[in-house]
């Protein structure tokens, strides 16, 4: 071990660029399909004894001496997000002929933007470093600030980050009720990288039983809680129709009525055996191909599919005409009631750059620049969320496709509700780990609130996750068919005895104060 980590220390030029990447690219391992968390051991340390030796010349000016740290940082990112989110480059060649020319931008291009957020915790990190675990609690805190940063700043992105590495699966995520994403952001950075202290004089025992004990730790409250688990015995029968519709046809004029029709008979079904039948219907994001306003013969057979008492929530685009003013294009769930009427929707909020709306349209547009959703305007965002009455008075709140990444939002639009909601149209990205890495984060939001999570997926990850990440029922991607589960309806006991996103920035707080008495000491002795 010391004899590897030295020679890392002391690599130079493209080697130290090449071990960076592939340090980055291996910790994807780690993250959804693939669930390998072992590999951030391997990646982190190596990340560490890099920035060891990222020193620059006697006598470089400022900027000088932070650009081998930020280097090392930037080429970390890089490998992470182009090995994690090239699957984005599969949304561009559904029409392949208007934006294959993009495919540059998506797959290489973004992951080089948000790699920038790794370089820049690189150097925060570095001005405080040390010999001894203090620069490990630095690396740290400045990782899982450039997280939080990256899921605030121009929209966010928060995708894949580096606290789902350590919570594969249900006993280990229970701890994010604890301390959120902030901190478990940071915790993960601070125990993947401690086996890099085995060059360290100075407090090698501490860090390695530090890490042993917030491992145990993490185990042990995860285990604790899902013994405590309990819903009760109240359900609610719920039908998720997932057709696998290819995006190629979502928006063909000619097969509009032949997917409207995929999607009543899968409706009307007969229930599984041993199933009740559904009160609730949901379809995906984007399920109706056309203006349900501009159709009241399909209202009105929705109304003859619907039993008495049962409701269905679509995914559909929505229609508002302004006064004076353009029409305005809403991307929402619909919910519609068994006389053929629409009783409510939701509008989604937070919309999709490039794909939903077109940042800078005024420029772009004259360069010949669209968005990839094939509508005459942008869509308009809501400005908030309000919840929806189920059968059975429940009240739901829905996030629509991504929306359901950003844990805050829906921490704070699920107060008070029962159920979570989540359409999505993943099909844009076919078989590959995008829709997987979508639904572990889905599956996330149901630990930290507390509550079931209903997914309903064009073409997969489709299921309902009860309140401790438990998955009840799932159909896998491109499966096809109806799904029939009884959601568990009680409050999953969250045994928060604190707010979990205070105690996030409480964590980091104790270790930005570490990695500073780390580099103070340091500098005394030097």
């Amino acid at each position: 071990m010391d004899r590897l980590g030295s020679r890392i220390v002391l690599a130079w030029g493209w080697r130290r660029a090449a071990l960076a990447f592939l340090a980055g690219a291996l910790l994807v391992l780690a993250q959804a399909p693939y669930d390998f968390f072992a590999v951030g051991f391997v990646s982190f340390p190596i990340l560490v004894w890099l920035l060891d030796g990222a020193t620059s010349e006697a006598g470089s000016g400022r900027l000088a001496r932070l650009r081998p740290s930020f280097a090392v940082g930037w080429w970390f990112g890089f490998g992470y997000f182009i090995a994690g989110l090239w699957w984005i480059g599969n949304a561009l060649l559904v029409e392949a002929d208007s934006f294959a020319w993009a495919l540059p931008l998506a797959v290489v291009a973004l992951p080089a933007v948000l790699a920038i957020y790794y370089g820049l915790a690189a150097v925060l990190a570095r001005l405080f470093w040390s010999e001894s675990i203090g620069r490990i609690a630095m690396l740290a805190f400045a990782f899982a600030l450039a997280e939080w940063l990256r899921g605030q700043l121009f929209t966010g992105f928060p995708w894949n980050a580096i606290g789902y590495a350590a919570m594969p699966v249900p006993t280990l995520m229970q701890s994010s009720v604890l301390v959120s994403m902030v901190g478990m952001n940071a915790l993960t950075v601070f125990v993947f990288a401690m086996p890099a202290i085995a060059l360290s004089r100075r407090g090698r025992s501490l860090g390695l039983a530090l890490a042993a004990l917030l491992i145990a730790a993490h185990v042990g409250f995860g285990l604790f809680r899902l013994s405590q688990a309990d819903f009760g015995p109240n359900t609610l029968a719920v039908r998720l129709v997932q057709p696998s519709i290819l995006q190629s046809e979502k928006w063909d004029r000619e097969a509009r009525d032949r997917i409207f029709g995929t999607y009543l008979e899968m409706s009307a079904a007969a229930p599984a055996e041993g199933k009740s039948p559904p009160s609730v219907i949901i379809w995906p994001e984007t399920a109706v191909p056309f203006i349900l306003n501009d159709r009241p013969d399909a209202l009105s057979t929705l109304g003859d599919l619907l039993a008495d008492g049962q409701t269905l929530l679509a995914g559909a685009v929505r229609s508002e005409a302004a006064p004076g003013g353009p029409t305005r294009y809403y991307n929402s769930m619909t919910q519609i009631g068994d006389a053929g009427q629409i009783v409510d929707a939701i509008d989604k909020v937070h919309l999709v750059p490039f794909g939903e709306y077109l940042p800078f349209s005024g420029l772009l547009y004259r360069f010949g620049i669209s968005k990839i959703v094939a509508l005459p305007e942008d869509f308009s965002s809501a400005q908030t969320r309000p919840g929806i009455t189920l059968p059975g008075g429940l009240s739901a709140v829905a996030f629509i496709c991504y929306e359901i990444i950003f844990d805050e939002i829906v921490r704070k639009d699920a107060v008070g509700k029962d159920i979570l909601i989540n359409l999505t149209n993943d099909a844009w990205f076919g078989d590959t780990p995008g829709p997987r890495q979508h639904f572990r984060q889905a599956q996330l939001r149901a630990v930290e609130t507390g509550l079931p999570l209903v997914r309903a997926a064009n073409s997969g990850i489709s299921g309902v996750v009860d309140g401790f990440g438990r998955i009840i029922d799932a159909y896998t991607v491109n499966g096809v068919g109806t799904l029939d589960v009884a959601v568990p309806t009680g409050k999953g006991t969250i045994l928060r005895l604190w707010d979990p996103v205070w105690a996030g920035w409480i964590v980091l707080g104790i270790l930005a104060v570490g990695g500073f008495l780390g580099n103070f000491r340091a500098r005394k002795r030097h």
